[in-house]
């Protein structure tokens, strides 16, 4: 973002972003056991954060590690046995209750499912020297959360870091698993440029329209 605050902690509206996603998944169900994996130095900020926005939602910290598998794979080690665990970005507030629904009710009949939604730009990939249309039917952009059955996905984690893993349903692919798709929501961004704030903002006042 190009600041001194990490992302996750800019504010958004009364609370910062990582809790108004926090949030979004508590609402769903409040029942639900809430893990979140941050860098231990950035342990320090999110509890005085919790005191200066009043934030109570229960949740357990977990300390992360050098990439994105690693904290991951904290996060599942912490996580029950025999249960779906649902894999979110932090920065991704404005996930729908219906995409939850939808990704749990997937995973619990069939292992796993990764919410996605299609682009409306064309898209070409490119070769080398050379770029390749590529019908917008045949691409989706897939977003989280990603639920899995928990011995299905630490079990995959056990196979050790590749560079090559972008998300959570990469590395159950690399394990042999069928990825399954449902349909996400166009809200549901990921909050990465100084731009995304700004979105960010009006996906919020809308939704209190």
């Amino acid at each position: 973002m190009g600041g001194d605050i990490p992302k996750q902690f800019l504010p958004l509206g009364n609370r910062t972003v990582l809790m108004h996603t926090i949030a979004r998944f508590y609402d769903f169900d409040p029942q639900i056991d809430i893990i979140l994996v941050l860098p231990a130095v950035h342990i320090p900020l999110w509890e005085a954060q919790k005191s200066e926005y009043s934030f109570e939602i229960p949740h357990r910290v977990v300390t992360g590690g050098s990439e994105r598998f690693h904290s991951v794979s904290a996060g599942l080690a912490a996580a029950a046995d025999d249960s779906l665990i649902a894999i979110h970005d932090g920065v991704r507030p404005f996930v729908s209750h219906e995409t939850i629904k939808r990704c749990f009710r997937e995973a619990e009949k069939n292992g796993m499912a990764v919410p996605f939604v299609e682009p409306t730009d064309s898209v070409r990939i490119q070769k080398e020297y050379d770029t390749i249309a590529v019908p917008r039917r045949d691409v989706k952009l897939i977003q989280t959360p990603q639920v899995f059955r928990s011995r299905l996905i630490k079990e995959a984690y056990e196979c050790g870091f590749r560079p090559e893993f972008t998300d959570d349903a990469s590395v159950a692919e690399a394990a042999g698993h069928k990825v399954n798709l449902v349909p996400g929501n166009r809200e549901n961004i990921k909050i990465t440029r100084p731009e995304d704030i700004i979105i960010a903002r009006a996906i919020l006042a809308s939704m209190k329209e």
